[in-house]
Parts: structure tokens; sequence; C-alpha cells
């Protein structure tokens, strides 16, 4: 096969350029953040993939496409095959979809315990059981021999309904007796029974002495009961008036209680046939939360002291609760913490008496028995009421809470899927036992099953084994298969799928991975490595977005985008081998043996202010007590699923917004936190876009865009048309071009064909009417601003303090090369960060503000990291602090503080393994990260 030649390459910023990728080898793709890396692995190698894909289908397929894709600005791709991307992004929101469901190993589980799994009643817990004619001809000749017995079929079991047309039906096929709720009647004409109750029927077949002489009539008899039966039949004992079950189904003979024949829908909890009726088959129910319902118990229901109610109304439910009061001679202007608990309970709960409005409150209801179900069935019945979903959703969300069900106690399934076992376990405490714990009891399983058992299972297991392994492969063994997939990190999710595509087993596969190394410890990258090579030694080309230096050093052939970011990249600097690339001279290669590095400034002296969390123990962790020294550059550092994001977005972050802003998102359980006085002021910096539309930009998102707007506006020309602000926006109308919208170009529906987007004929692409683009600030217009790069800005507003200000910082972040008015839709990860930390150096701070980053080193080059641990210092230097969840070892020594979370992932994880400096770290036995930090540390000091 040929090996995969990319000629003229044009998209985004790249320069026109020729690429060479070996088939069957492990590529990785590097280069500073803006270099071009992405703009060539997916705007240019997976977008065309996908293009010449969609382009097999029929002209009648793509139109339910919506067309087909745009073809990437390139001359010419050969030797490309079918290409899979996976990327960072988690995009499923569905609360049904799981690590389980995404894998399929939740598909086998559910034909496993279909086929091989022991059924036991959920009333008796005894081993369901279910026979042949034969069987129980036999057992019937053994238990009842000589004695006198009916036979009876079911034919209505416990439900309400029509019977007269039943006993009709039973008349015609000449049977003369029925038992009724256990007792036996004579079939009449005419008869029924009250339609309104519950009843149970059976219909009388035989009435015999059982002996084996007379074993063929018994055997025609109990044939026709099991036919009107549908496979079940009961037999009483007319002596003792016992009655004993039997079922060609499976059924508990002690109380009858029968189950239907399992199948995998039947496990499923995204089927109704399996799903948990309670929850509904997701594990968790939302019931009201008093606490957020009544913040502030010193006010009355009068006051406002209910939040959703708000003050005082003339309405009905006001009316009920007031005389729900005076049965317990009490006003609404009683304060709420004065009202007994029995009457809270029944103003939440509601009331199992009929209220009655006495007074003249609410005449036309005066002396009307009314039913009071309580404040959370009120509140349900209002998001009913709101006509947007999502703002219902957003109202009821601040007056609920999330528990586990009472009913599957977390397992998904309903009663009698949750009653078959395997071994000790059924299939909803397997789906939430860990991979590592799932894996070991799989293998001890094994040597309980029966041989039957055995037989069926060895198929299936052999499957799970694999696909688990896979995952265990590239760390992700703290999981558990009931994990909801929107809850996962992007490079969780990302590692998922890549274990998922190993599983497939597909060959001749082009593979492009966009950082897999996102949220791994040092100690698993081996093995994420080691994954990468098996898939591409299945007989796949893998090509890998990546900074990281293991896999470079690993790689078959590296290509170096650079030479530097933006317009000054774009170019190929490298491409070769790793042992070629470390003779060159590229930026990378100096990093890679040493010669340049991340420097490490002087650390601060820990501070003796502090925040000190207590008794943390969301998710995994155990009851921590965590002490984040203020004015430090904190790393909260540990192996994937230590529970690092739990204890720092999860609880901390939430508790401080809490607090300083009344936020709406409720912390992970946690018992207290001491120094909440020393900070006013908690800013989450992440790597999310810095806007969903092209019409987002980095001068609007900073700010200065309503700057250069206002100096427009001041200029003379303005002043004399009496042009305003909003005239040289491009998101109203007035001074932005109307053909296009002020988007610059227009959109061409093409119908079978993908869309074209041409520059608009009006504007020429500058997004502003003729009127508007004619006053000038030193010869530019509006639109030549936007066009300018950060560095060409800074020149031309140098004698603008309030702009060049915010310019000046967006340079010093290292954005220098991007375009004011560049699409934030074009912006790498790392670049949204950076320009989200650069508006917030920026902005006056007070010295007491919390930063909190989340894996800030994700998509940047070692030069990147360089320049954003400078601007990290920079915020720590003016008394801020600074707390940053990384598994980077330049980050990590170049840490004040370092807080290590462990020592495992799951279940052995959410332990404080470590707090202190990184020169204490490293002298640690019993931390994960210590021996690589060390390693680290002692190989800077020889390049020095």
């Amino acid at each position: 096969m040929q090996d995969l030649e990319i000629r003229g390459a044009r998209v985004h910023n790249l320069k026109n350029i020729d690429a060479h990728i070996p088939r069957y080898s492990l590529t990785v793709f590097t280069g500073l953040s803006g270099s071009g890396k992405s703009s060539l692995a997916f705007d240019t190698i997976y977008a065309e993939g996908q293009r010449r894909y969609i382009e097999t289908f029929s002209s009648y397929a793509r139109g339910f496409l919506g067309g087909g894709m745009e073809r990437p600005d390139v001359e010419q791709i050969d030797g490309l095959g079918p290409v899979i991307s996976i990327e960072q992004k988690t995009t499923n929101r569905n609360p049904r979809s799981t690590v389980g469901t995404v894998t399929e190993i939740y598909d086998f589980f559910r034909l496993l315990y279909a086929r091989a799994g022991e059924a036991r009643s959920y009333l008796t817990g005894r081993p369901m059981v279910r026979y042949t004619e034969e069987q129980i001809l036999e057992l019937l000749l053994e238990r009842y021999e000589g004695k006198r017995v009916l036979l009876l079929a079911p034919v209505v079991k416990q439900r309400k309904g029509h019977y007269k047309e039943l006993f009709e039906q039973l008349r015609k096929k000449s049977y003369l007796t029925v038992r009724v709720d256990g007792e036996l009647r004579e079939l009449t004409y005419g008869m029924k029974l009250d339609r309104y109750k519950i009843h149970s029927v059976e219909v009388q077949t035989d009435k015999l002495t059982i002996s084996a002489k007379n074993k063929d009539r018994l055997l025609a008899s109990l044939r026709l009961t099991l036919r009107e039966g549908d496979g079940v039949m009961m037999v009483q004992e007319l002596e003792h008036n016992t009655i004993a079950y039997y079922s060609r189904h499976l059924m508990d003979p002690e109380t009858g209680l029968s189950y239907s024949e399992p199948a995998p829908h039947n496990f499923s909890f995204n089927s109704p046939n399996g799903a948990c009726p309670r929850c509904k088959g997701m594990g968790e129910i939302r019931v009201i939360d008093p606490a957020s319902i009544i913040p502030d118990p010193s006010k009355s229901i009068y006051q406002g002291g209910i939040i959703p109610l708000g003050k005082y109304k003339r309405n009905l439910v006001f009316a009920q609760i007031e005389a729900l009061c005076e049965r317990y001679e009490l006003s609404l202007k009683t304060p709420i913490k004065s009202l007994p608990e029995d009457l809270l309970t029944e103003i939440l709960e509601g009331s199992s008496e009929p209220i009655t409005l006495a007074d003249e409150r609410m005449p036309e209801l005066k002396g009307i028995p009314l039913s009071y179900d309580g404040l959370g069935a009120y509140l349900m019945s209002q998001v009913e009421e709101v006509e947007s979903s999502r703002e219902s959703e957003r109202w009821m969300s601040q007056f609920t809470k999330g528990e586990v069900c009472p009913e599957c106690h977390g397992g998904r399934l309903n009663q009698e899927a949750l009653h078959y076992y395997i071994g000790d376990k059924n299939l909803g405490e397997v789906g939430m036992m860990e991979l590592t714990q799932l894996t070991a009891w799989i293998d001890e399983v094994v040597t309980q099953l029966s041989e039957s058992q055995r037989q069926i299972a060895t198929e299936v297991l052999k499957e799970i084994r694999t696909r688990l392994s896979f995952l265990l492969d590239v760390g992700l063994g703290y999981l558990s298969m009931n994990r909801v997939s929107s809850t996962l990190s992007g490079g969780e999710s990302q590692r998922i799928r890549l274990a998922t595509q190993i599983g497939t087993q597909l060959v001749e596969v082009l593979y492009i991975l966009d950082e897999p190394s996102i949220g791994l410890h040092q100690r698993d990258n081996l093995r994420l490595i080691h994954s990468l090579q098996k898939l591409r030694d299945l007989g796949n080309t893998v090509i890998v977005v990546e900074h990281d230096k293991d896999m470079m050093l690993e790689a078959d052939h590296i290509i170096d985008m650079g030479p530097r970011a933006g317009r000054l990249g774009g170019e190929v600097v490298f491409m070769g081998s790793p042992a070629d690339m470390m003779k060159t001279e590229t930026l990378t290669a100096r990093y890679l043996r040493g010669e340049e590095e991340v420097d490490v400034e002087q650390h601060k002296p820990i501070s003796a202010e502090k925040l000190l969390l207590k008794g943390a123990r969301g998710n995994n962790l155990k009851g921590i007590d965590v002490s984040f020294p203020l004015g430090n550059l904190i790393c909260v550092a540990g192996v994937s699923g230590s529970g690092k994001s739990t204890l720092i977005n999860d609880t901390l972050y939430p508790i401080l917004s809490q607090r300083l802003y009344g936020s709406l998102q409720e912390p992970l359980a946690y018992d207290s936190i001491e120094g909440l006085e020393l900070v006013d002021k908690v800013v989450a910096v992440d790597q999310a876009p810095i806007g969903r539309t092209p019409r987002s930009n980095p001068a609007t998102y900073t700010g200065v865009f309503t700057d250069i707007r206002n100096l427009f506006v001041g200029l003379p020309e303005s002043k004399m048309r009496g042009y305003k602000p909003g005239r040289f926006s491009f998101n109203v109308s007035g001074g932005r071009c109307e053909t296009c919208s002020g988007n610059g170009y227009k959109t061409i529906a093409m119908n079978f064909l993908p869309d074209v987007y041409a520059p608009c004929e009006v504007c020429h692409g500058r997004r502003y009417n003729r009127e508007t683009l004619e006053v000038r600030f030193k010869g530019k217009s509006i639109a030549d601003v936007l066009d300018m790069t950060i560095n060409a800005a800074v020149e031309f507003f140098a004698h603008v303090p309030p702009i060049l200000k915010k310019l000046q910082v967006l340079q010093e972040v290292g954005l220098g090369y991007i375009k004011l008015g560049q699409s934030s839709t074009t912006l790498s990860g790392g670049e949204s960060q950076r320009i989200k930390l650069a508006s917030e150096l920026s902005k006056r701070d007070t010295g007491r503000t919390v930063y909190i980053l989340d894996e800030p080193t994700t998509g940047l080059h070692f030069e990147d990291i360089r320049v954003l641990l400078g601007i990290l210092r920079r915020l720590v230097d003016r008394g801020n602090t600074v707390i940053v969840i990384e598994h980077n070892l330049d980050v990590l020594r170049s840490a004040d503080y370092i807080i290590e979370i462990g020592p495992d992932g799951g279940r052995s994880g959410g332990e404080l393994v470590f707090a202190g400096s990184p020169e204490e770290l490293i002298k640690r036995k019993d931390s994960p990260t210590a021996p690589y930090l060390k390693e680290e540390m002692k190989s800077s000091k020889k390049a020095k």
C-alpha cells in the first residue's frame, strides 16, 4: 500500500506545505500551540477522508446529511484510506450513555445474564425453577400418589378488567368450574365480577385421584392445563387444601411468582423491559431539597421564607398551607424554625387528610375538601407549565438534589432483572464495580460456574475480558461500567474510544488522535504508548497530535510544525525519525536534548495564610483535610481517577463560588472550610472555546473592541455623522454590511454538494458597509484594525493607553501572532485559555483572588508552557493564589506547594498522599509521582 502524501496544504495558516507519512507507522505531529498541527491533522487529512467517504453515498442519501462536506484547501492527497478521528471532546451528554454501553461491554454482560444467569425469587430468595411436561408428570406421581387433586390453570392474575367475556369463552370450551379469589364457583350464564376490583381467576381443568394407573389421563390433563395457563398450572390437594405451582417457565414453586423468559433486552436499563420503574433506568431520582427551598428558617412563610413560592399571594397553594398551619394553631407569619416537624413534613410532602378552606380566602372553594399533595408536587406542576424545558430544568434544579434510587439502589434495573445472579453478583452490582475489580471477579467466578453455565459463558467472557484489558491498558481501571459518559473528562473519553477501536480489530485504517495523554499520570503513559503501538501493529496507521516527550521518542516518525505560531508558523520544520530529529536545531529538538528548558523561578515561601478544607468526602475522597496556602502556586497531582477534580472542581470551586457569588452549583460533601474571609474572588480558567460562533473573537472577548469602537466614535468624522458605538459593531444593524449580516461571507446552498462559503460581493469580506469604512483612524478603518495581528496592533495603538494595556497583555501571554478579529472557532484550546488568562490579567485585582486551572498544559509545547508559567507566576507575585490540576513535570517542579491525591485511582484513591514543596516530595517513598519528578529534577540539573 502507498504511503500517505500531502501536497500543497493551505488550510488556516498552513503555507502550501507538503508532508509524507509512512503507512503502518506511529507518527507524532508536534510544534508550538497555533503552529498548524491540528490544521494539518484534522482540518486537512481527516476532513478530506470524511469528504471522500460521504461522496460515496448517493446524492439522495447525502441530502439527508445536509449536503456534503467542504473540500479542504489542499492540492492533492494520495494514499488516503478510511479515517477515524479520536478527539478529546465529550460530545455525548445523554445520561443513559455509560462506559459500559459505549464500549459494548455492558451488552455482552446482558447476553451473559440472559443465557447463563441463575434466577432467584425476589420474594423468597430461592432459585426459580422450570419444568418439562415429563418432569411435572413425575413430580405429581411422586408427590400426590393416591391423593385427590384439582388441576387449575391461571387465566387472570391480580388485575382489573372485564370478566363476563372471559367466563363466556370458558363456558363455550365446556369448563364447569372456576376458582375466583381462592373460592370454587360454578360457571353460570351471565356470570361476572366487579371490574373495579383486583381478582385472580383459575379454571378447573380436571379433578382426579393421582395414580400410575391413570398416567395417560393425568398427562393429557396437565398438557391441557399448561396450555390454558400459558405454561403455568396449579395443583390443589383437596384433603389438606394445599396449593403448589408448576411451570414450563421460571417460577418460584413456593409462591407462584413467575418470571418472563430472559432475553438481553430484559437486562437493559434503556429498555422498558429492564429499567427500574421508579428511576426509569437512571439509578438516581430527583428529590426536593428542603435546605434550598428554605435557606433562612428565621423568616416566615408570609415573608417569603419558602423561596419558590415567594412572598404571600392570594392563591390556592398559600390558602392550603395556611389551613394546614391553622390545624396546629399557627399562622403563615410564624417563623419557619418554630413550625413543628410534622407540619413542615406535611407542607413539603403533602397531607394524608383533605384540607377544607373554612373562611373567605377562596370563596368559590369554601367548604370543599381539597387534596394537598405537597410543595414537591406543586413545583413539578409549575415546571410542566413552563414552555422552555431548559428553563424549567434550570429553575427546578435550584430546589432539588439527586439521590440514589431507593428501589434499585443505583443498579438501574427492575426487581426481576436484579434477581438473576452469576456467582454472588447481580448485573446491577457488576455495573457498579470498578473495572479492575470486575476483571478480578470474572477470573474468580469462572471457577464457580456449573458445567452448563461454563459452556454458555466461555465465549462471552472471552470478549468481555479482551475489552476490559484494553481499558486497563489505557489507564482507566478506576472507572465503572455505570459511569455516565457526560461525567468523563476529554482525556478519559478519548482513551475509551481508543480502547474501543483496538477492540474492533480493524485494519488498514488511518487513526488520528488529539493528545491522548491528557489527564494521564506519567506512570500510565508507557501503557498508553504500547496501546497505540498495538493499534499500529494490527495493520493501521496512527497519527498523534502530541507534546509528550516519551510519545515523541517512541514514535516511528515525527512532523514538527513551526517555526513559531500563527502567521509565523504553518511550515514543516522537520520530518523524519526521532533519532534524526535529535540532531537538528529545531525548538522542539533543543527542548528534547535539554538545551532549552522551562525555567523554574525561585519558589515563594509557603504562606501562613491558608484555606483549610476539612472532611472532603465527595465521590472517592475519604474525608480528607487539605490545606491551600494563599499567595502561592499550588499544584494538585495524582494518578488518573485519584480524586483531583473531585477535590478542586467539584468541592473547593463550588464552595468559593457559592459563598462569593451565590452560585447554584452545590459542592460535594465536606465538613467545613476555614479562611474564606481571606479570599474575595475566584476565577476558573479552562480551555473551552471563548465563543461558540464565528462572530466571537479575541477583541470582543477581552473587551478591547469596546475601547476601539469608542475611539472611532470619538473621531471628528464620526461626530459629524452622528455615529454611536453600535455603528462600529458587525453584530447589529446600522454599520454592518446587511447583505452578509456582518459575517463577511455568504453561504451558498448547493443542494447535494457541499455548501460554498463565498466572500460577500458587497463588502468583500470586510463586514461593514461603505459609510462605516469611510471613518478612519491613522488611515485605518475598523475592518483594517480587526485584520491586524496583536503585535501590529500594539504598535498602532501605542499612544492610546486603555487599548494598549489590554493588547500588551495578549502579547505577553504569547498571542502576538493571532489577529484581533480572528474567529473563535479557529483558535486552539491553548490559545483560548491564554486569551482568558490575558482577560483576567488586564483586570484590576485585589491580590486576594484564587485562580483555578485544570490541566492548562493541554495542547501546549514546551515553549508555550514556559510562557504559561511566567503568566501564572505574575499572578502569584501580585498576591493571588493559583491552583493547577496537572501531571506535567515542568509545572510540578515549578510549584511552590504540591498536593498529591492517591495513591491510586477509584476506590484505591481519595487519600492525601502528600502536601509540601517539590523538594520534599521527591524524598517520599509512598508517592507515585515522586520517582518521575525526581528524575526530571535530576536531568534538569545535569542540563544546567
